[in-house]
This record gives C-alpha cells, sequence and structure tokens, in this order.
C-alpha cells in the first residue's frame, strides 16, 4: 500500500496544485456573472484526463511502445502554453479586475490555463494509471488482501494530491493576493521546468545532445524530482505565513458586535488555514522523503555479460544462459544509445529473450529473486512464461532467432528499440 501511495502523489500533485492555483487566480464572478470562458480550464482538465487514459491504455497494450515519439510533441506546445500561463498568473489582477472592459484578454487567459491544464494532465497521468496494472502479480487472485491494500494506496495517493491542493486554496481568502500571487507563479514555473527537464531528456538520446555544465544540471534535475514537487506544496508558506500575519493583525473588536464576530471569524479562519497548509506541506515531505526511503529497496542489477559480436549479430550460446537463471547483455546502439538485453531459460526449455526494460517501467531494469525475476521499479515479478511476448510489465520482445547451440540476435533489431532507454 506505501508504494503505491508513495509513488501515485508525486505524480499527482503538481496537476492538482497547477489547476487550483491557475482557478483561484483567474477566477471571476459567481453564477451567470461570470464568463462562459471560465468553465474552460474544466473542459482542459476533462478532456487531459480522457486523453491520459486513453494514452495510458495504450501504452499498458504495447500499442504504444515508445512513448517519446508522443511526449516529445506534446512537451514542447506544454512548455509554450506553460510560459503563456506565467504571464497570464503575474498579471491576473488586471485580468480579472472590471473583466467585463477587456473579456477578451480574460477569455484568451482561460484559454491558455486549459490548454496548459489539459497538457499537463496528458503528460502526467498516464504513468500514475499504469500503477494499475501491478496491482495484482502474475498467478495471483484478483481478490486478496495485498490487492486491496495496493488499491487503497493508489487512492489515498490521489486523495492526498487533491486533499493538499484543496488546504492550499483555503488560504485565497486570508492571505494577502500578491502572496498566493508568487505561490501560483512559482507552482506554474516548476511545472515548466519539470516539463523542460522531461523533454531534454528525451532529446539527450540522440537531438540534443547536452555536455559540460548544461548535462550536469540535467542529471541533478532528474535525480531530484522529488525536490521539485516538495518545492511545489511548499512555495505555498509565503501565503500561509501571511495568512497568519493577516490574522493577527485583525483586531477582534469592531465598530459593533457583529463587526467584532467578523473580525474573530476571520482571525480563526486564517491561522487554521495557514495552520493546516504547513501540516499539508510536511506531510508531502515525509511522504517523498521517509515513506520513499521506507519503499525503496537497493538492488544492483548484475552486471553485464561477455557474447560474441560480428557483423551485426550478436551471438549467445546455449551453454551459456541455459541454467535457468537471469543473463544480462550489454549493446551499444548505433545512436549511442547504451540497451540491455535479458535471456532466461524457461520451464520447457524455451528461452525468455527481451529488453531489459518495460512499456510500464522504461529502462529500470529487471533482477532475480528467490527464483522470480522482478521489475525493480515497481517490484512485481514477471510470469516467466509470459517472457518475451508483449503486455503488462513483460520485458519488451525483440527478434532472434534459436538453433544449432546458440541464439542470435540482429544487431539492427537492438537499434530499432533503443528508444527505450532513452
Amino acid at each position: 500500500m506505501l508504494k503505491q501511495f508513495v509513488t501515485v502523489m508525486p505524480g499527482t500533485l503538481p496537476v492538482a496544485l497547477l489547476v487550483m492555483s491557475l482557478g483561484v487566480m483567474l477566477d471571476v464572478g459567481e453564477g451567470r456573472d461570470r464568463p462562459v470562458s471560465a468553465t474552460w480550464r474544466r473542459w482542459g482538465l476533462a478532456i487531459g484526463m480522457v486523453a491520459a487514459v486513453i494514452f495510458g491504455a495504450l501504452r499498458a497494450t504495447s500499442v504504444i511502445n515508445q512513448r517519446s515519439a508522443v511526449n516529445f510533441p506534446v512537451l514542447v506546445v506544454a512548455i509554450i502554453m506553460d510560459i503563456a500561463a506565467i504571464v497570464a498568473v503575474t498579471n491576473a489582477r488586471r485580468l480579472t479586475a472590471n473583466w467585463q472592459r477587456h473579456l477578451a484578454l480574460l477569455n484568451a487567459a482561460n484559454a491558455v490555463a486549459a490548454l496548459c491544464i489539459a497538457l499537463s494532465v496528458f503528460y502526467a497521468v498516464p504513468d500514475v494509471i499504469l500503477q494499475l496494472t501491478v496491482f495484482v502479480e502474475p498467478g495471483e487472485s484478483p481478490f486478496t488482501s495485498e490487492m486491496l491494500l495496493r488499491a487503497l494506496g493508489f487512492l489515498l495517493g490521489v486523495g492526498m494530491s487533491i486533499i493538499v491542493a484543496a488546504i492550499c486554496r483555503t488560504m485565497r481568502t486570508t492571505a494577502f493576493r500578491f502572496t498566493f500571487t508568487i505561490a501560483a507563479t512559482a507552482v506554474v514555473i516548476l511545472v515548466t521546468v519539470q516539463h523542460l527537464t522531461a523533454i531534454l531528456q528525451i532529446a539527450q538520446g540522440g537531438m540534443i545532445m547536452q555536455h559540460g555544465v548544461a548535462f550536469r544540471i540535467l542529471v541533478w534535475l532528474i535525480n531530484h524530482a522529488s525536490w521539485l514537487v516538495q518545492a511545489q506544496a511548499w512555495v505555498f508558506a509565503v501565503p500561509a505565513f501571511a495568512s497568519i500575519i493577516a490574522g493577527v493583525r485583525m483586531p477582534l473588536q469592531g465598530a459593533d458586535a457583529t463587526e467584532s464576530r467578523k473580525h474573530r471569524a476571520f482571525r480563526r479562519k486564517a491561522i487554521s488555514a495557514a495552520a493546516w497548509s504547513l501540516i499539508a506541506m510536511i506531510g508531502v515531505s515525509l511522504t517523498l522523503t521517509v515513506g520513499v526511503n521506507a519503499t525503496t529497496q537497493t538492488v544492483t542489477l548484475s552486471p553485464p555479460e561477455n557474447y560474441s559480436l560480428k557483423h551485426g549479430v550478436a551471438t549467445i550460446t546455449f551453454a551459456q544462459v541455459s541454467d535457468g537463471h537471469l543473463h544480462r547483455f550489454q549493446y551499444k546502439a548505433k545512436d549511442g544509445t547504451v540497451m540491455r538485453f535479458i535471456i532466461i531459460k524457461k520451464n520447457g526449455g524455451a528461452y525468455g529473450i527481451g529488453l531489459d526494460a518495460c512499456d510500464n517501467c522504461g529502462d529500470a531494469g529487471y533482477y532475480e529473486k528467490d527464483g522470480k525475476i522482478i521489475c525493480k521499479k515497481c517490484d512485481v515479478a514477471i510470469n516467466l512464461a509470459t517472457i518475451g511476448f508483449k503486455g503488462g510489465c513483460n520485458p519488451v520482445p525483440l527478434p532472434y532467432k534459436a538453433g544449432n547451440g546458440k541464439i542470435t540476435i540482429q544487431t539492427a533489431d537492438l537499434d530499432a528499440l533503443s528508444a527505450h532507454f532513452q
């Protein structure tokens, strides 16, 4: 349960905070006294969610096995919309004040926000949805306490993201507006950094190679992705402290009894909103530090073994891989990508051969434990019989020939699959 919780929450929290921030900054009027474009943000969320579910399903069934081909153009447009959203948020006060006089500008801002939300959801949510595929391990009944605990962890992860965003939203009426603007702008900037990191990581596979300082910065951002998620929550410490100050400064006595009650109610609300927001931020940090450490297994992949590579053909003898254990091999593709593939002799004498990567968890790799082949990222045991076939968390299959005491793999077939390691 904890593993699903700490995996799902950081995937959904940035989206929840983005949706909340754009909604607070661009909201005007009530009921009929609001522009039609105010609903566009909800449409953006709905469309992005539907598209994400479809994309996640296509990836889970291996209909789409190179997600970078889809994610790259999506991220390019997303970054453009992120920048436009930053402009909209920083100018939100002018856009929402007397908005009837410049309705076209407010409509444009809402359109940008809707696209920003839709693209962010489409990029982030499929990886969360794919966690559903690891609820039931191969050979395990779907109706077990373990499956129910994994499902509960998934729901709690999504729920916590929504609750954190909702708690931070309560400060919109108690904190000084400019402090909430600072927090909302920071959220969008951090989302932009996440999208930029993702697109540079894809490009590093061959399109745009980073070197020197640029490469070290990229590596740092990749290795500290959880820090960015924590930062997106902690930026709301600014309106939290502002809310406390506003509450403390509010005099308890007003001009009359009614006004005094309003002042006391505001003070309670301001301090309570700030306190709960700070508790939520601490909860996020604990989840992404203590929680992750509690579920992370330090697994070192076995080193790659030697094999023959001549004239565009990789050759591995049966004798080398006939012991029924996992064997890992490494290959450098024509585009410079370092790849890994695995071979294991299955029950019945057939060989399971595939990349040391899957469509769900990327190139995390597999390891052997207690006679089981386990995905390093999601900790799911792979059914030996299904290795070599598409679907789920199975290794990505690759063409090969077996006979005359050896297994041969064309390097051209490996080259064609290098995107799985980019």
